[in-house]
Order: C-alpha cells, then sequence, then structure tokens
C-alpha cells in the first residue's frame, strides 16, 4: 500500500463509507474502498476548513479605528492585487479580483502546509494544479463571452477575416495548451521543491533543512504569484476590446 499521512489514516478509518457512498454515486469507485481517502484530497480538506474559520474569526475583528496586524495585511495584499489587476487587466481588472485573491491565497495556502510536518503539499499531485488551471481556463473564457457576447469569437479569427483559416487553428492549440502549462508550471515547481526539502532534512537535522525551508516558502509564494498573475493576463486578453 502507498504510503500514508496520518491524518487520511483517520479519514480512511472513520469515514471510508461515505466517500465510497460519493464516489459510488458518480460511478467513480475507488480503487481501494478500504482506502478511498487520498494524501492530497485530506490535506486540501484541511486547508479549506483553516481557510474558512481563520477568515471567519478575522472578519469578526475588522475594525476601522484599531486594525490588527492581520488586517494591516490583508490590507496591503488588497492594494496590491487591485493595483496589479489594474495594471494587467484595466479598468475592470477590480471586478475580478475576488477570482484573483482567491487563486493567489487558495494555492499559497496550499503550498506552504507541507512544510507542516505530517502533511503534504496538494500542489505537488497534478490533479489538484489541474483543477486550478481548468477553473482558470474556464473562467477568463466566461468573462470574455459576458463582456463581448456572441462577438468573443472573433478573437479567434484574428484582425482579417481572410487570415481566419490560419489563426483558428493557432488559437484553439494556444488556448488548449494554456491549462497544460499552468498544470505543469505548478505542480513541476512544488514537485521538485518538496523533493528537495525532503532530501535535505533526512539527510541533515538542523541548518540546511532551514535554508530550504526558507527556500520553499519563497518557491511557495512565488508560485502563487505567477499562477495569479497568468489568470490576470487570460483574463485581460479575453475582455480587451482592443485584442
Amino acid at each position: 500500500m502507498v504510503h500514508e499521512l496520518w491524518i487520511t489514516r483517520i479519514f480512511n478509518d472513520y469515514l471510508a463509507g461515505p466517500a465510497n457512498s460519493i464516489l459510488n454515486a458518480v460511478h467513480f469507485p475507488a480503487q481501494d474502498p478500504k482506502h478511498p481517502w487520498s494524501d492530497w484530497l485530506v490535506c486540501e480538506i484541511v486547508v479549506v476548513a483553516f481557510v474558512l474559520i481563520f477568515f471567519g474569526i478575522l472578519r469578526r475583528r475588522l475594525s476601522v479605528d484599531r486594525p490588527g496586524k492581520a488586517q494591516h495585511i490583508f490590507e496591503i495584499a488588497y492594494d496590491f492585487f487591485r493595483s496589479s489587476s489594474e495594471e494587467v487587466v484595466g479598468h475592470d481588472g477590480p471586478k475580478y479580483l475576488a477570482f484573483f485573491g482567491t487563486i493567489f491565497l487558495f494555492i499559497l495556502f496550499l503550498n506552504i502546509v507541507g512544510l507542516i510536518p505530517g502533511f503534504d503539499s496538494p500542489t505537488m499531485y497534478p490533479m489538484v494544479p489541474l483543477g486550478f488551471a481548468v477553473t482558470t481556463f474556464l473562467f477568463y473564457h466566461y468573462t470574455g463571452v459576458r463582456a463581448h457576447g456572441p462577438g468573443y469569437i472573433k478573437q479567434f479569427f484574428g484582425p482579417m477575416l481572410l487570415l481566419a483559416p490560419l489563426m483558428l487553428p493557432i488559437e484553439i492549440i494556444s488556448h488548449c495548451a494554456r491549462p497544460l502549462s499552468l498544470t505543469v508550471r505548478l505542480f513541476a515547481n512544488m514537485f521538485a521543491g518538496e523533493q528537495v526539502y525532503l532530501t535535505f532534512i533526512t539527510l541533515t537535522k538542523l541548518l540546511v533543512p532551514v535554508l530550504f525551508l526558507g527556500l520553499h516558502l519563497f518557491v511557495s509564494f512565488l508560485q502563487a504569484y505567477i499562477f495569479m498573475l497568468l489568470a490576470m493576463v487570460y483574463v485581460g486578453g479575453a475582455v480587451s476590446h482592443e485584442h
């Protein structure tokens, strides 16, 4: 059997029945009914629960007169996200700020949870980055259709109707390659960072792991930012009238 995290073992011991019921209902039965829960899924559920609790508590403590440290940090993050969206997407960028901010924070928390002993980063499993990539793919096409209506399809034909037979397949391939590039970029970097960190923490016990811990944390922030930035670029291209 594949190595199982301690928290995944708890899920499989006590929640295997509900998981199997859901999987059977969608006609996707588990390969091992005794262990239907995967490490990446359990860690993702833990992160979702943490995010909901953390921001629920933070929301209650929001104050105009006496803002706390966490509120200051997220106000700075909000200003940064807003200015980035206006710079990349245009004046309509703040309309999609909720999506950009959610993508960044969720990926960031999924990246850094692997630094906690006993947990894995779900983003080092390809199906998790793929889920973010497909969501981004669908979202930017949705924003394009919403901004331009049926005329959004004209973006695939190029600047001249004469070039449409050449541009259409190129555009289709280009757009289909975007989810793949988003998936591979996030998965490969997080998987490599996790393996390097685990290797050095096995070989040494203190100094070198601390250095790679800092590197892993930096990569976690960087990859979350790059994913968000690319999402902004795609949305900007979809809603731009000049494009």
